[in-house]
Formats: structure tokens, sequence, C-alpha cells
């Protein structure tokens, strides 16, 4: 299904590593804007960390997921960052596409409900009874059915709003909506700059009430990673140092993101990574077990709560969707 475009990538790879002191360039292709969460690849470049791997990485932003799998999967990109759930069922339509997750950043994904507490919303048991904004593309929607399974609430007693992403903060915010779907470090900073109260902000992280589910990982097109695993693991040694700089100093962090998002708020843009690292990248089990890997378990949970969301055509199999071959023994330490 899919012709082997990453042949002209590999050839680059190839003609490049033949030159004494060359980097070898290495698009990638981020899942969405440049914002905080970001900032580690940026400072993965200014730190030089891809430089002493021989590499030369130029980011790219992206429109979500389901923009950033298909660039890797074609090789028009031969790394990219992407939500595993949506490469999920991306390989589910695509049988065959040559592309896979090799590291995992989110050890617990952002898919959350933020509510007013003001507005009765504290827990999951607080939304029946409640309205929710939700917009119908949304990636936490899309796991609502399993979350809420998970968390013993009852759909059919809650009303769900379909919104807009634009319309979804300012409702809450007004109090047409008692919460939203959303990511956790989006939709919160979002109600904080229209003037909502912090005290007054709850953030149910749906990884916290039973969903198993991992988040956002570094996927590859499998046909450049065969061709060039060498490649493939410095530019994962790369990232994990570049997370654990920005983990140790989230202001440098802020800078690097600024300096290409001239526009976006610094201020604001280090509290939205801060949130990111504290609930999605350092968590419990990556700060005793090591960054970057799945724990196999969870994973046949993880897809088995997927399946409940989502119909899939073909028996699902996690080893098409993660990869740890190209990880160090221990996995890497953020500390």
């Amino acid at each position: 299904m899919f012709h082997r475009t990453i042949t002209a990538i590999a050839a680059t790879v190839a003609l490049t590593a033949g030159v004494a002191h060359a980097e070898t360039k290495v698009p990638f292709a981020l899942d969405w804007k440049f914002e905080g969460p970001s900032a580690a690849y940026f400072a993965a470049i200014d730190n030089g960390h891809f430089a002493e791997a021989g590499l030369e990485v130029e980011v790219t932003a992206g429109q979500g997921s389901l923009d950033a799998i298909p660039k890797v999967a074609t090789g028009a990109y031969p790394v990219g960052f992407a939500d595993i759930n949506s490469l999920a069922k991306f390989l589910d339509q695509n049988p065959g596409a040559p592309v896979t997750a090799v590291m995992m950043i989110y050890d617990k994904p952002p898919f959350a409900i933020v509510g007013r507490k003001s507005l009765g919303v504290e827990t999951p048991a607080d939304l029946e009874g409640k309205v929710l904004g939700a917009p119908p593309p949304d990636g936490a929607w899309a796991q609502f059915p399993a979350f809420a399974e998970a968390a013993g609430i009852d759909p059919s007693k809650i009303t769900v709003e379909p919104v807009g992403f634009p319309t979804r903060e300012p409702m809450l915010a007004e109090g047409k909506v008692a919460a939203v779907t959303g990511f956790s470090f989006s939709s919160y900073l979002n109600l904080v700059r229209l003037g909502v109260e912090e005290a007054d902000i709850s953030t149910i992280l749906m990884g916290d009430y039973g969903l198993e589910l991992y988040g956002n990982a570094i996927i590859v097109n499998t046909e450049f990673a065969a061709a060039n695993p060498d490649v493939v693991k410095g530019f994962l040694a790369a990232v994990a140092a570049g997370w654990k700089d920005v983990a140790a100093d989230p202001a440098m962090g802020a800078k690097a993101v600024i300096a290409r998002n001239p526009a976006a708020d610094e201020a604001l843009e280090q509290r939205r990574l801060e949130l990111c690292l504290a609930d999605n990248v350092l968590t419990d089990h990556v700060m005793e077990n090591g960054f970057g890997g799945i724990d196999e378990t969870r994973m046949a949970t993880a897809i088995e709560q997927l399946g409940k969301n989502y119909e899939f055509q073909n028996a699902p199999d996690a080893s098409l969707y993660f990869d740890a071959s190209y990880l160090p023994e221990g996995l890497f330490s953020l500390k």
C-alpha cells in the first residue's frame, strides 16, 4: 500500500555519513505547533546533543497526530512525534505501513476532563448530572467511553454538548458547561488566560482513574530505521538528553520555544512545559524504571481499552505499534 519513498532519504543519509565530520540531516515532524512541550527537542539542538550524535535535526510544526503519522509512514519524514493510540488505529486502517513507535515520551497521556470546582466538578463522579463540553474530533473525547467504564461513571447521566475547539474553554469560563474534554496542559492554561482562578480549576487526568493508555511517542519510518539503526539510536539518546535538560531548567526550555515562536508568551509556555513534565513525562514509573520504554502488561490492557473506543478491523498486535530495539538496556534516566 505504501511505496518505498524512504529510499531517497536513506540515500541522502548514506552520502552524508560518508563525508568526514558531516552531520546527517534528520527532518523531524512534530504533532503540533511550537509550544512548551516541544522545548526538549529544541534543547537537544541548542545544547548540542543532536550534534554530538552527528545529526542535524530540523523540527517542523504539525497539525495533530493524524498529520504526523502519514508524513513518517510515506517517508516524507524519517522520524516524528505522535499519539500511539492514533498510530494503532492508522496501522489497523493501513496494514503494512512502514511506521512504528520507538520511544515513549508521555508515559501518562494528557487526556483529561478539565472542570470548575465552583460548578461542582472535582472528580469523575461529579460529571453525572452535569453538562460536558466536547469537541467531536478531540483526542480526549475519543477516549471517554473507556475512561467512563474504568472510572465507574454512567455516561447516560452526563449531558454532552458538542463544542468547537475555539469555543471550548470560553464556554467553560462563562459557565455554559461544567467541564470540557481536552489536553490537561492546554485546556488548563487556556482557562487561566481567560481569567479563571487557578484554585477553581480541576484537572481530572484520565490516566489517574484507570485509563491505562499511553500517550505520545517518537515514531520512525521502519524502512529508514532498519537501514540506519545508529542514526535512530543517536536521535533517541539526544531526545532523552533534551528532556533531561528541560526537566532541570524549564525556563531555559521556554526560551528555546520562544526563539522559534516569538508570538508565544514565555511565562505561559514555561507553565505548559512544567505541567507536561509533572503530569505526563516524569511519572513515578519513569523515575523508577527509566524513560522511553513501555510495560508490556500495561500495553496489553491499553489495547483492550482502546478497543472500547475503536473497532479494530484486524487483530491488534502490540509488536506493530512499539519497537523497543533502538532503546538502551535500562532505558534513559531523567534524574
